[in-house]
């Protein structure tokens, strides 16, 4: 009976370690004689609060130990120290929040915060935090120094605060963005357009702040602004030992951070290492004898009832019985006697082992029931997420519709999660305001770019699916070709061809004269741009304003042709209306004076933006810049003024200028001027605009006058935007998108 009642024990602890499984871990080690934790926060080596208990000065805390309970701060700074990790090189401080807040009597209070680390090795990392705003009259900057100086921001605007949506930063009420890679050090700075004179008392103050990402979730009830005045956030930096790769560390094995056991890891930017603990060893990788051996015989119980579970260095076995072979771990094939000695057996083994077979298969099909059960649940919230997202509605168009590609396809969510690998972020080829585009391979091994928003909006489905529908039967070859697109995800997915050459602002607006285009290939690249625009107005079946035209969203395949992308903010203009009343959308720069001050968008609106790419063509320099001073960071304004004053010599960039192509420089520069005036009705149309340009690509190359570079007086773009929108403003572009309903902000700053 006693052997009975053994293997029935036996059999209780398969199932028991088979459903759960426990892993003990060791504690972050300080080193010897020196304190292990400030109050809460354990101080692991190589950070140290004293004498030689840190590795170098850089990795000093100070505990301030007049406060109950201790904090700890970032060398002698006031930086406060929330968490330091030793297994992903990361630490975690608190940072202030910068405001800035006015009364009815129209007086100013402010505060601008300033993080400076001042410490090299150390920096903000870019994909756990982001920079937010949050204001009803509010555009927000955070610019600083990553090694080289950057700047960004957002903008966000509301007329009450009813209009904003608890737990969304698009834009309305409160707006965010990304920060760059490496940084060291952000400054904040807050202005609003009209004092908030319009949105008090509920929103007398804007406030800005970075933050992680899981660490603030929008609410309206943040426009009120309550404590934040005083309220910290939570910011992940990135720590590095050295400054150099591992390699190069390694060859100083006296002054190397990585002890026994331990993994070396390089950081992104080949500046520094961190150190790891390598599989089967756990502790403090810096310090010698740090890095233990796990004992997975006790924390894990890997071995299956009737093998003995062996610890070793950094792994451990599983031994049979004496007489006894096979794989002795849980997902091993067990131990058991050879075919010969079967025979041999107890009646009271066969009936341990038959019992132990019917559990373990017990328990395989509760494991199968469970994932068929899973299964059916995901293929239902899959065809949930169909018809939210207007997979019938789609399908009846399509069915109904004649002229349509044939190669136009609706991917399955799994289609798609297998293509980009779930969606790892290797396959990460940009990220916007928008959502995340990702590098995809389809089963056919064609490469794809696959868009997948950040929200959708349930209301706006038909209208998605009809502008869908017209999308799908644009085919010109300088537009990127939508593919298809994924309605059985929470947001739609659209699938697009890949263009492999990027951006045509990579090729202008690069550090070096690598990718230099010659002006025979700018003017190519601009008369293609202008055909696929003039096409999308006059030629698609339903006109199609693109809405923000811009060197970013013109691609440049292999052979440098054109290619007009991101349709995320377009609109479909019906025939028989001249204009559409509209929330301002686009990029700061680019954007149409006329639409910002209307609201009425038309199709004169991409001519402008146009106009403006025409400019940066001419002259490489950048649509605002805030290098050049005050009234000329405006490259349209800049451009015409010098115009205007007979000086267009002084912007044109010398390296495409020669005494061959002045003619045709001059006619384009022209050309650009007429797009940008003020008044829409006076702007070329875009078919004339292609026409143009394609006369200037044929026509024999040779000198003109200057006195054919001032054609004609009309009113143009001079002065007054900077009394509309302050020079201070970084960029925007606001609003709901009709497809995906997401605040776009783009800020190209200045090198």
């Amino acid at each position: 009976m006693s052997l009975i009642r053994s293997v029935v024990l036996l059999q209780v602890m398969i199932l028991f370690n088979v459903m759960l499984t426990a892993k003990a871990s060791t504690p972050a080690m300080a080193k010897p004689s020196c304190p292990s934790r400030c109050g809460d926060v354990i101080i692991p080596y190589p950070f140290g609060t004293r004498g030689d208990c840190n590795i170098t000065e850089r990795f000093f805390i100070t505990c301030n130990t007049s406060v109950t309970p201790n904090k700890p701060f970032l060398s002698t700074s006031n930086i406060e120290v929330i968490d330091i990790s030793l297994e992903d090189g990361q630490l975690r401080i608190l940072s202030n929040s910068s405001y800035d807040c006015y009364n009815t009597s129209g007086s100013r209070r402010r505060y601008y915060y300033f993080l400076q680390l001042g410490l090299r090795g150390i920096s903000i990392n870019n994909a756990k935090n982001r920079f937010t705003a949050i204001g009803c009259d509010t555009y927000a900057r955070v610019e600083g120094f990553r090694g080289q100086r950057y700047a960004t921001g957002c903008l966000s605007l509301c007329n009450n605060i009813t209009d904003v949506s608890n737990g969304s930063c698009s834009g309305i009420g409160c707006c965010q963005t990304s920060i760059p890679k490496g940084v060291m050090s952000y400054f904040i700075t807050l202005e609003s357009y009209d004092n908030h004179t319009d949105v008090l008392p509920e929103n007398p103050c804007s406030y800005a702040f970075v933050a992680e990402n899981d660490n603030y979730t929008f609410s309206s009830s943040d426009i009120r602004g309550f404590g934040f005045q005083n309220r910290k956030f939570p910011v992940t930096l990135d720590w590095r030992i050295g400054t150099t790769s591992c390699d190069e560390a390694k060859m100083d094995a006296t002054n190397f951070g990585c002890k026994e056991n331990s993994d070396c890891v390089d950081s992104e930017n080949n500046s520094g290492y961190f150190c790891k603990c390598i599989r089967g060893y756990e502790g403090n990788p810096y310090l010698s004898n740090g890095c233990q051996d796990i004992n997975e015989c006790e924390t894990m119980s890997p071995c299956n009832g009737t093998a003995t579970c062996i610890n070793l260095q950094g792994t451990y076995n599983c031994s049979c019985p004496v007489g006894y072979e096979g794989d002795g771990r849980k997902n091993g094939t067990g131990c058991s006697l050879p075919y010969k000695d079967q025979s041999k057996r107890s009646p009271l083994i066969n009936v341990a082992l038959g019992t132990s077979i019917g559990l373990i298969g017990l328990l395989l099909g509760i494991i199968l029931l469970h994932w068929m059960l899973r299964r059916k649940q995901i293929s239902k919230l899959r065809e949930e997420y169909f018809q939210q997202n207007g997979g019938i509605l789609l399908r009846e168009q399509l069915s109904k519709r004649r002229g349509y590609r044939e190669d136009v396809k609706i991917f399955a969510a799994e289609e798609l999660e297998k293509a980009t690998n779930n969606y790892h972020e290797s396959r990460i080829l940009g990220r916007g305001g928008q959502g995340t585009v990702y590098k995809g391979i389809l089963a056919d091994n064609r490469v794809v770019a696959i868009k997948k928003s950040i929200i959708g909006d349930p209301s706006q489905v038909e209208q998605f699916i009809n502008e869908i529908t017209v999308l799908y039967q644009i085919n010109h070859r300088n537009v990127v070709q939508l593919l298809g697109c994924c309605l059985e995800t929470q947001v739609p997915l659209l699938v697009y061809e890949y263009i492999t050459n990027g951006t045509l602002f990579h090729h202008l607006h690069n550090d070096d004269d690598a990718s230099y285009l010659p002006w025979e290939t700018r003017l190519r690249i601009a008369t293609e741009t202008a055909e696929a625009l003039s096409y999308l107005h006059s030629a698609a079946s339903v006109p199609i304003i693109h809405r923000d035209i811009k060197l970013a969203n013109i691609l440049l395949d292999d052979n440098y042709i054109a290619k007009v992308s991101d349709f995320g903010a377009s609109r479909l203009n019906p025939s028989d209306q001249a204009q559409i009343t509209t929330i301002v959308q686009g990029t700061f720069g680019y954007l149409d004076p006329e639409y910002m001050l209307t609201s009425l968008l038309t199709e004169k609106s991409d001519v402008y933006s146009f106009g403006v790419v025409l400019m940066e063509l001419l002259t490489t320099q950048k649509a605002v810049c805030f290098k050049r001073s005050e009234q000329n960071r405006v490259l349209a304004m800049y451009f015409v003024s010098l115009m205007k004053e007979n000086r267009l010599l002084d912007i044109l960039d010398p390296r495409v200028l020669n005494d061959e192509n002045i003619g045709q420089i001059k006619e384009v520069a022209a050309l650009a001027r007429r797009c940008v005036r003020v008044q829409g009705e006076e702007r070329p149309t875009m078919k004339e605009v292609a026409h143009e340009l394609a006369g200037l690509q044929a026509m024999p190359k040779h000198p003109w006058s200057e006195s054919k570079l001032i054609g004609e007086e009309a009113k143009y773009l001079l002065g007054d935007l900077n009394n509309t929108y302050d020079d201070g403003a970084t960029s925007s572009s606001m609003g709901y998108d009709s497809i995906n309903n997401k605040f776009t902000f783009e800020l190209q700053g200045a090198r």
